[in-house]
């Protein structure tokens, strides 16, 4: 994956996504996020993107407050796998941000990683990572190996520029149908 493609899904997390599935299995570690500024939102209305994380693959939490984790309650520690669906806003989304990751160190007090409490989130020697915020949590993800999915296909650079440019004319369309001054979502587009 090129640094250009993550560059196109961190501009993608901008547009109100959701943190919406976390499942830990067999030494992996899923993703799924909603309302992704990919692909044209009239011919997908549900999509996905998923990334899965591979290879040495961990999770930090960081968070002030035990009842902000109150959603990993189901985690089965003997063997190590979880899965649950739920709806969290996300408010910044990095990859290969250390400056962010530092921001994070230093803006909660706790953290909990899985598994096993054995990889160092303040010293990721993995070849990717994510990190992002949610209202009163920060998650971070690191492997050797990241991959990414929609419910059809997995996506390579070339398939993420192609959803990234569905969206932009779809997105650039409505703007000029509606001749809209005022909506958020057309001022930045034609910002930008």
């Amino acid at each position: 994956m090129n640094n250009r493609s993550l560059d196109i899904i961190e501009e993608a997390m901008e547009f109100s996504p959701k943190f919406s599935s976390l499942e830990i299995a067999n030494g992996s570690i899923y993703l799924d996020f909603k309302n992704v500024a990919l692909s044209n939102p009239k011919e997908d209305e549900d999509f996905t993107l998923s990334i899965r994380f591979a290879s040495n693959a961990f999770i930090s939490f960081f968070y002030n407050d035990i009842w902000d984790l109150d959603f990993l309650s189901d985690y089965d520690f003997s063997n190590e796998s979880f899965i649950k669906d739920f709806s969290y806003d996300i408010n910044e989304f990095k990859f290969q941000d250390f400056d962010f990751l530092d921001y994070i160190f230093n803006n909660y007090s706790n953290e909990k990683s899985f598994p096993d409490n054995n990889f160092n989130p303040h010293n990721i020697r993995n070849d990717f990572f994510l990190t992002f915020t949610l209202d009163k949590l920060a998650i971070c993800i690191s492997s050797n190996e990241m991959d990414f999915f929609t419910k059809n296909e997995k996506l390579d650079s070339s398939s993420i520029k192609n959803l990234s440019n569905e969206w932009i004319l779809y997105i650039l369309n409505y703007c000029n149908k509606k001749r809209i001054k005022k909506d958020s979502i057309c001022d930045k587009i034609l910002k930008s």
